[in-house]
Order: structure tokens, then C-alpha cells, then sequence
């Protein structure tokens, strides 16, 4: 069953006399429980794709039917509540409040949320996602007391603790080392797993093999659609992990 559906998505930028056609015409299903990599240079439109995708922006042509429903003709305010209700975030940069507890962080879409949760819940719900990432430990520690990748596991944590039926996540390993970088696409395989559909943009193709279908935009239109055999994220992290140690033990040994 398709969660994502967009017909004939086009996005043009007016500039005075001058207008740029971001997006040309975009058909695009995605199945629910899909893990799924954008591609594309700089100026594809993919940034432009994955803001439409996550009711941030509304194209100029064409409709996106999200979950059963038509949001390409909602106003901003019904735009923001399907964004609550569906959608959950991750970006490059982990957004995250600096003088605010892990907990904290991972607390505040809820108090935007329409389901006037009690407190007590609300914490509940914070430490289950931090559990989730694992970061059950590291509650009370602020994003400064934390390493790059357990600043993005609790920005993943803010992400899901709407209970999201999908994940947008845009360069999610942009800023993070090798190793941690298999560490966080390993922690998406396993919510894909769990049934939570993923739409990751990317310009590395080699995390976009860890998904299992890869679109390519070359401007502004879809160049390339394909649905591929995921690599094991869990077991490249095991490889690196050999092969690090195989280097400790030869320089010592030198």
C-alpha cells in the first residue's frame, strides 16, 4: 500500500521576470515499511522533493496524497498538524536545544502535539524514543556532554517520539565519522525492520545502498528508479571494526 503518492509535482520559484523550475512533473508511489535514498547533484531538486515530501513546502502543480489524504490542497495550519501526526525529522545539523537535557529535547514536539498528554506521559514517551535510539543512559546530558553521533540519536529520539509513520531524514550522516556513520544507518535498518518507513536524501551511494530502493533526480525529473538488495549495515559496522583493530594491533606491532 502506498503511504506516499505524488502525480505531476512540479515547483517553480518566481524571481521578478524570472522562474525556476525546481521540480518538472515528479510520479512518485512509496510503499509503506519502504526504506528509500534520494539522490542527486546540487540543483536536482532534491532538497525542493524532500521539503514538499515533508509538507514544509506545497507544489505549484500536481497533487501528494499522504496516508489517504490530499495535502497538497491544505492550508498551512492543517499542513502543520498532518506534519505532527505523520512525520518525524532528521537533518544534517541535530537542531538541538544546547542548555536542554537529551530528555528534554526529545520532549518538546509533545508539547506542540494535540493529544494533551499529561506530563507524566510526556516523559514516558521521551525515555521509551532515547531507549529506542540507545541513549537510555544519557537522560540528563546535555547535547555539549554528548559525541556527534549520540547528538544525532537523540535528535532521531525527537523524531520518533511522535510516532511517526514516516521518517524524513535529509544528509543524516553529513557530519559524522565512518563508524558512526554505520552506527546511525544501522539504527534506521532497524526501524525500517520495525515497519517504520524511511526517506533518507543522500549524496554518499554508498549509504544510499544500505535503503532499498534508490530515485535519482537529475534536474528537476526522476533519471533513475531502482529497488535494490540492502547491504547489511550491522555487518559493515563488524567489518570496520575488524579492519580498525587489525590497524591498532599493526602499529603497535611497527
Amino acid at each position: 500500500m502506498a503511504i506516499v503518492q505524488l502525480k505531476g509535482i512540479t515547483r517553480v520559484y518566481k524571481s521578478g521576470s524570472l522562474a525556476v523550475e525546481a521540480l518538472r512533473g515528479i510520479d512518485l508511489q512509496i510503499a509503506e515499511g519502504n526504506f528509500v535514498s534520494i539522490m542527486g547533484a546540487s540543483g536536482s531538486g532534491k532538497s525542493t522533493l524532500m521539503n514538499i515530501l515533508g509538507c514544509l513546502d506545497k507544489p505549484t502543480e500536481g497533487s501528494y496524497n499522504l496516508g489517504g489524504e490530499d495535502v497538497s490542497t491544505f492550508d498551512k495550519s492543517r499542513l502543520a498538524k498532518i506534519r505532527n501526526r505523520m512525520l518525524g525529522f532528521v537533518f544534517q545539523s541535530f537542531h538541538l536545544l544546547p542548555r536542554t537535557s537529551a530528555l528534554e529535547n526529545v520532549e518538546l514536539p509533545l508539547l506542540y502535539s494535540d493529544d494533551n498528554l499529561s506530563w507524566k506521559e510526556i516523559h514516558k514517551r521521551a525515555r521509551e524514543a532515547l531507549e529506542i535510539v540507545g541513549l537510555g543512559d544519557r537522560t540528563d546530558h546535555n547535547p555539549n556532554e554528548l559525541s556527534g553521533g549520540q547528538q544525532q540519536r537523540v535528535a532521531i529520539a525527537r523524531a520518533l517520539v511522535s510516532n511517526p509513520k514516516i521518517l524524513l531524514a535529509d544528509e543524516p550522516t553529513g557530519n559524522l565519522d565512518s563508524r558512526t556513520t554505520l552506527e546511525i544507518v544501522e539504527l534506521f535498518q532497524k526501524l525500517n525492520k520495525g515497519g517504520l518507513t524511511i526517506i533518507m536524501v543522500t549524496h554518499e551511494p554508498d549509504i544510499a545502498r544500505f535503503s532499498n530502493r534508490i530515485i535519482t533526480l537529475r534536474d528537476g525529473l526522476m533519471s533513475s528508479d531502482k529497488t535494490i538488495e540492502p547491504l547489511n549495515a550491522l555487518q559493515a559496522l563488524e567489518n570496520w571494526k575488524d579492519e580498525e583493530k587489525i590497524q591498532q594491533e599493526s602499529e603497535v606491532q611497527s
